[in-house]
């Protein structure tokens, strides 16, 4: 009851979770994460659950990333409202390196999205008052944060919705550059080439 499967993206790594759910009159259940089911991930146990709430729709919130020894990996789940997820490689050596995937998350889709050690992350809300939980692999440590620009040229994400809401932070995140590190992550089943960006 309320297995979950696992959706592999052209970008090594990264991960749909489809959650089957159970219903009868009095509603619905659904398992929303099972360490033995999502074994094969590569995710560690989880050391923190977050929880986010935007009120706008057309925020954007990200693309953020933790470099190692810090790098960490999440399973981002939408509670309410719908969201485009967002994950860029950053690992250093990916064929997909600088290549993104997005994805709607729903309440009602039921969908996940597990993101990999070296991917930034983010999204753009679609309606107003989105609930998002996410589950991390590892503590928050700020001076191992890093972003990306929800606008950066070197990315053309195009966003669904006009920006209407942007963090300061998240606003003054640098345009990549010749200089910009990738990050040294094990790529586990990596994938043979992909030549372009994903665009979806």
């Amino acid at each position: 009851m309320g297995s979950l499967s696992l959706i592999p993206q052209p970008l090594a790594g990264l991960t749909v979770v489809q959650t089957a759910a159970f219903e009868d009159h009095r509603g619905a259940f659904a398992r929303l994460f099972c360490a033995h089911e999502l074994a094969e991930l590569g995710m560690q146990p989880i050391v923190q659950i977050n929880h986010s709430l935007t009120r706008v729709a057309g925020a954007v919130r990200g693309l953020h990333f933790q470099r190692p020894p810090k790098a960490e990996a999440k399973l981002v789940r939408c509670l309410r409202g719908r969201v485009l997820d967002v994950a860029v490689d950053l690992r250093a050596g990916s064929p997909t390196y600088l290549s993104w995937r997005a994805v709607e998350l729903s309440a009602l889709n039921r969908l996940a999205l597990f993101v990999p050690r070296g991917f930034a992350h983010g999204f753009q809300t679609l309606t107003p008052d989105c609930e998002l939980l996410y589950l991390h692999d590892e503590f928050y440590s700020p001076e191992h944060e890093g972003g990306l620009r929800h606008d950066d040229p070197a990315l053309l994400i195009p966003w669904p919705l006009p920006v209407a809401d942007l963090s300061a932070r998240d606003a003054a995140h640098p345009l990549l550059s010749p200089g910009f590190a990738p990050l040294l992550i094990d790529i586990i089943d990596a994938i043979d080439t992909i030549d372009t960006k994903e665009h979806s």
